[in-house]
């Protein structure tokens, strides 16, 4: 044991040696302060004392502030950048990133082997960005390896890559393609439908219901071909603060899979953040060159420092907004994984105020630009929805709820790693469908007495005009197959003619609707069916059978209600309470009349109410899942838009298969065609890629 010690103590002695030497490896120009003659004097003869206190395993306050390799004050605030490692081993950027251009990925102090490792830059991109010392770190040793059997994927894509400086504005966007800029196509074949679904179909010529309801379904055409959809410019706004250091392998292969899944007319960005936020990649085109360089752009990156949201989302739509070309559908991406640690993320409320106050009204939503907030925007401005993705147990669900909600965009829960390609796999299934924009539902009153009251059409915006005559709902995109339904609520006037002056009809609605087709950009006007109503003076049987249509429609509105006021109930701590009203809307539930008829989307309503219960068992669990789980939820009601709530209950309800019974995942819900198939290629490249890697551990 003597005999070992003494050889331990020999070779760490050596190593100290050569690092307190005057050939520490220093990049030229590098700023890294040297220790004085002194500190190495002082350093080499008090080696015999320091190394028995490191063999002792205690570390010394004194070791903590010096650079293992230099022997230089590790202090903060003196201009110098600061490496720590995953091992919590800390060195002087310069030091380190000297040490690793030679290939050693292995820490000096403990030998454990990084999978994170700073990158130091060539000397003029050092220099052109001096004014920017706290960016993210990046590395082109880290890189994810790419899936070779992705759509378009290169075998041999270099992993080293050269981030350009940024430039003071965002105007150096990749020229639209020719076709994009070129002849509009064809209007499509498959025009976009609209249908009308009475509550009942006779009403007694003697009664006059004050809140008769009306279903509307706005209903998108398919989208067969990929070529003839509209190219989108989209922006993928990453986090890569110091938490995610574990999760980057998995977010570099989620990205991976959409720059392979963007066609070549698409156009993409990548904005990175931390405690601040960089472009690190302009809007290109993805062509296969366009490709090559956002996946090397992509595997550079490390984490490291705080969360900074709101940063990186002003720079994210700065790159929409001042692009100079513009696609005909645009869109930004956001993930993350933790809590806003540069902004005040919400005002504090009594317990009484919270009541009455929305949960995503937060304070920092002012911070954000207008690009990106509905209520902000001035007329004529255009606004970028912004789809968010909460990354584990300790992201903030609030803040990224509301930055969805405010834009137009939707939130999405990724609960396990495993699922999040096939989160943006469903997102970008939708993106890449759009195929009609600036949707408008206008609805007016056909006969006398009939008024609009009401239309609660969640997050999209409706209003009622001239006195009920008239009402306005504004949809916004589609994507192909989806599918939107709102209830109108009329108040119906008395038959009152007699005999055979009594019209056997009451005509209730003229419903049009009118969009822009995204590919050819041409606008069109479709009328809806006729909406009426016989008015028999004796209701048969028959006639007062709701239909089911309306009934599962209005069932899906007040559980969304039952939701949001549970969650309100959640927040201030009664989770009694809250369970109490979700048990009682699922009782209601399981016995209205779609739900005894086996109706599916009951069944799914259903199986969500019970989700949420269990997710608020205790108020840990609530603040752990349940809150994110369910505001997932809300999300993709409010704008009838399939979310990823990252759970695995098995469900019954598809937007597509509406009347077909089947087994599916909850996060299926509202899912068109095309987010099928994209989940399906996400989910068979893991699949392929696990054969591979089993094939090659045996």
């Amino acid at each position: 044991m003597a005999d070992t010690l003494k050889k331990l103590k020999k070779s760490l002695s050596l190593k100290l040696s050569f690092q307190a030497g005057t050939n520490c490896p220093r990049p030229s120009g590098s700023n890294c302060p040297r220790p004085s003659c002194s500190d190495r004097s002082h350093s080499s003869g008090s080696s015999s004392r320091g190394l028995s206190r490191s063999l002792s395993f205690q570390t010394s306050k004194s070791s903590k502030k010096t650079c293992p390799i230099c022997l230089g004050s590790l202090r903060r605030g003196q201009g110098v950048a600061i490496f720590t490692a995953e091992c919590s081993h800390s060195f002087h950027f310069c030091c380190i990133a000297a040490n690793v251009q030679h290939g050693n990925r292995i820490c000096p102090i403990c030998r454990c082997e990084w999978k994170d490792v700073p990158f130091q830059a060539p000397g003029s991109v050092i220099d052109a960005r001096r004014n920017n010392m706290a960016r993210a770190r990046v590395s082109p040793f880290n890189a994810a390896p790419e899936d070779a059997s992705a759509p378009g994927a290169r075998r041999n894509v270099p992993t080293t890559f050269q981030l350009p400086a940024e430039p003071e504005q965002f105007t150096d966007d990749e020229q639209l393609s020719v076709n994009s800029i070129g002849p509009a196509p064809p209007s499509r074949a498959q025009a976009l439908a609209v249908k009308a679904f009475p509550e009942f179909g006779a009403v007694a010529a003697a009664e006059c219901p004050p809140k008769f309801a009306v279903l509307l379904r706005v209903c998108a055409p398919s989208l067969p071909n990929d070529a003839d959809r509209a190219p989108i410019d989209l922006v993928t706004v990453l986090d890569v603060s110091g938490s995610m250091s574990s999760k980057l392998p998995l977010l570099k292969r989620a990205v991976h899979f959409i720059i392979q899944n963007l066609g070549s007319a698409d156009r993409l960005s990548i904005v990175i953040f931390s405690s601040v936020a960089r472009r690190i990649f302009p809007l290109q085109r993805m062509t296969d060159s366009g490709r090559e360089n956002a996946i090397r752009a992509i595997n550079t990156l490390s984490s490291n420092g705080g969360t900074n949201i709101v940063e990186g989302l002003k720079k994210g739509a700065r790159v929409l907004e001042e692009r100079r070309e513009r696609s005909p559908v645009a869109s930004i991406i956001l993930l993350s994984d933790g809590q806003d640690t540069h902004n005040v993320l919400r005002n504090s409320y009594t317990q009484d105020e919270a009541s009455s106050i929305p949960s995503n009204e937060l304070a920092y939503l002012n911070l954000l630009p207008s690009s990106i907030c509905l209520s902000k925007r001035e007329a004529g401005q255009p606004t970028f929805p912004v789809h968010t993705f909460g990354f584990g147990l300790e992201h903030d669900s609030e803040a990224m709820h509301a930055i969805a909600d405010a834009s137009g965009g939707t939130f999405s829960f990724i609960e396990t790693l495993s699922i999040l390609q096939d989160a943006f796999a469903r997102c970008i299934g939708g993106l890449l469908s759009v195929v009609s924009q600036d949707v408008k539902l206008t609805i007016r009153s056909k006969s006398a007495g009939v008024r609009i009251g009401s239309i609660p059409s969640g997050r999209y915006n409706s209003e009622v005009l001239d006195e009920g005559q008239q009402a306005v709902i504004d949809i916004g995109n589609l994507y192909a197959d989806e599918e939107k339904e709102f209830i109108v609520y009329l108040s119906i006037p008395v038959s009152s003619a007699e005999g055979e002056q009594r019209p056997e009809c009451t005509a209730l609605l003229d419903v049009f609707c009118t969009h822009k087709d995204s590919a050819s950009m041409e606008i069109h006007q479709v009328e809806g069916e006729k909406v009426e109503i016989r008015r028999p003076e004796v209701l048969s049987t028959a006639d007062k059978k709701v239909n089911l249509q309306v009934d599962r429609q209005r069932s899906r509105l007040l559980v969304a209600e039952t939701i949001a006021d549970a969650q309100r109930m959640a927040e201030v701590g009664d989770l009694e309470s809250a369970q109490a009203l979700l048990a009682e809307r699922r009782s209601g539930l399981l016995s209205s009349a779609a739900a005894q008829a086996g109706d599916v989307l009951c069944n799914w309503l259903e199986a969500e109410l019970r989700e949420i219960r269990e997710r608020m068992a205790s108020m840990d669990l609530y603040e752990r899942t349940g809150r994110a789980y369910l505001l997932s939820g809300l999300s993709s009601h409010s704008w009838q838009r399939a979310t990823t709530r990252g759970d695995t209950t098995q469900i019954l309800a598809t937007n597509g298969d509406r009347g077909h019974s089947g087994s599916i995942d909850s996060t299926r819900s509202y899912e068109t065609p095309w987010m099928t198939t994209m989940v399906t290629r996400s989910q068979t490249l893991n699949f392929t890629s696990g054969e591979q890697q089993s094939q090659a551990n045996k």
